[in-house]
């Protein structure tokens, strides 16, 4: 399988809560010590996590026949149809709401955490959220029709990281360019969580369906 057609769906997962962490993470006081700690969370968990949803693929194929990427009418593509409905439904949800949505309150910890309590971040944001979980099943499923390993997965799990880890480099790379701008893209996405969301589920609806 073309390693390269699973790529988009990095994007995907670091879009939400995920990148809003990354960005508070960046504005901290100790901003490189901790985003640090989140991205090599990030980068554990979602390589234990295509791992493992690897596995459950690989061990569903062997009971149910997951067809070819290009067969529509395919168990893989009808999975891939459930979720884009799945995910049309969360972005009608989150437009109904928009008044009343706000982000997680635990985001707002992390402008005081440590670096373990970032690292521990990194692994929840990836392991715990519905969202990234639906994307590593997809991986896991396009991995399996093409008959290929986990290490096709590699340039996925090391795109997903460099997205996590792209906040902190702005910080480091842009220096106080970034460190005054970055405040206020938090504070948008803050109060604006409920688009941030929509965008997610967009996004991935368009990169199942392509």
């Amino acid at each position: 399988m073309d390693s390269l057609k699973i790529l988009p769906l990095a994007i995907t997962m670091m879009a939400g809560p995920q990148i809003m962490s990354a960005v508070i993470l960046a504005t901290a006081q100790r901003a490189v010590r901790v985003s640090l700690g989140f991205v090599a969370g990030v980068l554990i968990a979602t390589s234990l996590g295509v791992a493992v949803m690897l596995g459950i693929a690989t061990a569903l194929g062997g009971a149910v026949d997951f067809g070819s990427s290009g067969d529509k009418s395919s168990v893989g593509r009808v999975i891939q149809y459930v979720l884009v409905a799945l995910l049309i439904l969360a972005a009608l949800r989150n437009w109904r709401k928009r008044e009343t949505v706000e982000p997680p309150k635990w985001l707002h910890a992390l402008m005081s955490a440590d670096t373990r309590k970032a690292f521990e971040t990194g692994l929840l944001v990836v392991l715990l959220m519905p969202s990234d979980l639906m994307v590593m099943l997809t991986v896991g499923v396009h991995l399996d029709q093409g008959h290929s390993s986990f290490v096709d997965a590699l340039p996925f799990i090391a795109l997903t990281t460099l997205v996590a880890a792209t906040p902190l480099l702005l910080r480091v790379l842009l220096g106080h360019r970034a460190a005054s701008a970055m405040p206020g893209l938090r504070d948008w996405m803050n109060n604006n969580s409920w688009l941030v969301n929509i965008i997610v589920c967009l996004i991935f609806v368009v990169l199942i369906l392509a």
